[in-house]
């Protein structure tokens, strides 16, 4: 908004606004006093409407006279912006931009917050509050006609065709169903290989069969564990060549202690008879032992394997 020119415009600028008297030449230092300010219209505001207020700056000292700060005036206003202006007669005013942003229910009068400015030669200038009002966004009751209610009803949402979920359920779940049938087939796949391939794995296998190795056909499970320990090895295993073993099956090193105790067992039942206790039966406990000894082997194998 400028200051008009026209001496008609400025009539009617004058009809719609008030121009505060005081000037800042007469406002001796230190003292406060009111400025002369060039109100917007008081009347007709709504929600995001501008209006500008206007006070004159003193002559020669616009540069020096500190603004008010931008943002949150009020409850209902915004100071947006404030700039320097010249009228036609050489006046500089201060301009500063003011926007609605809230209202009430009803019909509201508010006002232009009171501001306080200090110019450089240390005087400082009262601008007062200015009343205006300010409409309401709506009515306050609907118009109750036609299709202007002051509640519509819930509008249903469109039904969805479920058809095409389903048959995505069904496919989703049958190649779920597929691929739980091809791991399954895979891993025992792999079982049948390993233990038709690795030898502990087959060791484990003959011996914990059902029906395996037990009483006087327990000295099987000693075959059985030999023939794996040789093969892993690559040459025949006694109890003077395990470290042979360990360095060609690293992996086998943590089981050292239980190797070396099954061959000296090994030893002491086929090839030390005393007292004609050479290929005698095994114990239950003999056997148990056996058996622990290949599943951790076996283990011990697989792990490498994977």
């Amino acid at each position: 908004m400028s200051i008009p020119r026209c001496p008609r415009a400025a009539i009617a600028l004058a009809a719609a606004c008030v121009l505060s008297p005081g000037a800042w030449s007469a406002a001796p230092q230190g003292r406060v006093v009111e400025s002369m300010v060039l109100e917007p219209r008081a009347f007709g505001y709504l929600l995001g409407d501008v209006l500008t207020q206007r006070v004159l700056l003193p002559d020669g000292d616009s540069g020096a006279v500190s603004p008010p700060s931008i943002g949150r005036a009020t409850a209902w206003l915004e100071r947006r912006r404030v700039r320097i202006d010249d009228d036609a007669q050489g006046r500089t005013w201060m301009a500063i931009d003011y926007q609605v942003v809230n209202v009430a229910p009803t019909l509201t009068r508010i006002a232009l917050p009171a501001l306080t400015l200090t110019s450089s030669t240390g005087a400082t200038f009262h601008v007062a509050q200015w009343p205006i009002s300010v409409g309401p966004m709506t009515p306050a009751d609907a118009f109750k006609t036609g299709d202007l209610q002051p509640l519509r009803p819930d509008r249903l949402a469109p039904p969805m065709a479920v058809e095409p979920l389903r048959r995505q359920m069904r496919l989703a779940l049958g190649l779920l169903g597929l691929t739980l049938l091809a791991w399954a087939a895979w891993w025992r796949w792999r079982g049948w290989r390993e233990s038709a391939q690795l030898p502990f794995a087959r060791a484990w296998r003959q011996i914990r069969k059902p029906g395996g190795p037990n009483g006087a056909a327990a000295s099987d499970a000693w075959v059985c564990l030999h023939r794996a320990v040789n093969e892993t090895a690559g040459h025949v295993v006694h109890a003077g060549s395990l470290s042979g073993l360990f360095d060609r099956a690293p992996y086998l090193q943590p089981l050292r202690v239980q190797l070396e105790q099954f061959y000296c067992q090994s030893t002491a039942r086929f090839f030390t008879p005393v007292q004609g206790t050479a290929g005698a039966p095994a114990t239950s406990a003999d056997l148990d032992a056996v058996r622990t000894l290949s599943q951790a082997l076996y283990r011990a194998e697989r792990r490498e394997q994977r």
